[in-house]
């Protein structure tokens, strides 16, 4: 693509995202700043479309921008946009410093009164320490892992050994991790083990690794406690408002959180405010939808993640700053309460 081509795409996209209707070349003219006949408009839009950039609807000869299109605006044409005084306001006074939960809620909260879609935030993972362990035999070969984490929360898991313990050797396997062990962190915990286990009785040994293994699982599961805030706001975009069989499958997705809690645990990895589009990424089930998110951490090491899930209509340029400033908020709180 050539600089006029780009820059009309870029037009059409704004344009698109401010009315809301397909944009035709008088409108690309005007604003996009440059000298061109509507015929010349119209042979870059044709372009355009050969290329999966833009769409003509069949009621329209105007345009509107394809999720490829959408891609290609917020990888490389989109400007983002400073904050208003009124979001600058709001986002200045900071997120309170109160439990992990609280401030998820109040961060989901601001997200969806900001940015008028939907907020959405997943709790901050927890410590992954424990303050107690110990082992049930069960039936089968099967043992049953109760462990107690620094909170006070209680987790249980059964799990598959190869050979039958004792009890005895069951409560020497519990007491040794707890006694040695309790407080730490479950990957220190793998660590140490991996260096002592010459030292220690084999097979008890191999079923404390198993135990620290099903542990930090059971703690690191997916679909773990997400909260959202404004769904409802969706309601009146404009896009979906009239479609009630694709609003109730908008508001099947919050009420299972299982796609959104996978995506946000995706989004953990990227460094800075990361977009999904709707059409171009599979963890998107809907063409329409887009999620812009942003990880956020404590002392280095990222916890969760938040995001804005709206239309696929969105200004970009408004909503990820929006995001971004919230993810430091949400750390800057949570390293408060460390």
């Amino acid at each position: 693509m050539d600089d006029r081509s780009r820059l009309l795409l870029k037009t059409l996209i704004e344009r698109y995202i401010v009315e809301g209707v397909p944009v035709g070349s008088r409108s690309l003219s005007k604003f996009s700043g440059l000298d061109l006949s509507p015929a010349t408009i119209r042979n870059v839009m044709s372009d355009l479309e050969e290329l999966g950039l833009v769409v003509s609807p069949h009621t329209s000869a105007g345009r509107i921008p394809t999720p490829k299109g959408y891609r290609l605006f917020v990888d490389s044409l989109l400007t983002v946009q400073p904050l208003d005084a009124a979001q600058a306001a709001a986002l200045g006074v900071g997120l309170p410093v109160d439990s992990p939960s609280r401030v998820a809620s109040h961060a989901a909260s601001l997200l969806s009164s900001l940015s008028s879609f939907a907020g959405v935030v997943s709790v901050p993972r927890r410590s992954a320490a424990f303050r107690h362990i110990e082992f049930l035999r069960l039936a089968d070969r099967r043992l049953l892992l109760i462990m107690v984490t620094s909170e006070g929360e209680v987790h249980n898991r059964i799990i598959q050994v190869e050979q039958d313990f004792s009890p005895e050797h069951l409560l020497e396997a519990g007491n040794f991790l707890t006694a040695n062990y309790a407080g730490m962190r479950l990957e220190e915990v793998r660590h140490r083990l991996a260096a002592e286990i010459s030292t220690l009785r084999g097979d008890v040994a191999q079923l404390m690794m198993r135990a620290v293994e099903e542990g930090g699982a059971a703690l690191s599961a997916p679909g773990g406690s997400i909260v959202i805030s404004g769904e409802r706001r969706l309601m009146d975009v404009s896009d979906w408002s009239d479609d009630l069989s694709r609003l109730r499958h908008l508001f099947d997705l919050f009420e299972q959180k299982t796609m959104i809690a996978r995506l946000l645990d995706s989004a953990e990895s990227a460094h800075g405010v990361q977009i999904f589009i709707g059409g171009d990424s599979d963890l998107v089930p809907a063409e329409e939808l887009s999620i812009v998110t942003a990880p956020y951490e404590v002392d280095g090491r990222v916890v969760g993640t938040l995001g804005v899930i709206g239309p696929t209509r969105m200004a970009y340029d408004r909503v990820i700053p929006i995001v971004d400033i919230t993810a430091r908020l949400m750390s800057t709180a949570l390293a408060q309460m460390a």
